[in-house]
């Protein structure tokens, strides 16, 4: 078994808001959590960059990606599946 199947890549599902740059989108992810002190339920989102090697997928896509190694100043995401 070689070292980097070992490794635990994190995974997040999200939705695909921009994929004008070539090789490149914009995933928004977004996580739902119980607030500590008012005990409401709060909607907070994220948007990574995500490397697109064939360019596969659209906005509006829900997309899976997972960590890798740095692609850019602002890439270290990459596609992983999209439905």
């Amino acid at each position: 078994m070689s070292d980097s199947s070992k490794r635990f890549k994190r995974k997040l599902r999200g939705t695909v808001v921009s994929d004008k740059a070539d090789k490149t989108i914009v995933v928004r992810v977004q996580r739902r959590f119980n607030h500590p002190i008012y005990s409401k339920f709060v909607n907070k989102t994220k948007k990574y960059h995500a490397h697109d090697e064939q360019n596969q997928a659209k906005v509006g896509d829900l997309v899976t990606i997972i960590e890798s190694r740095p692609h850019s100043k602002t890439k270290k995401w990459e596609l992983f599946s999209s439905k």
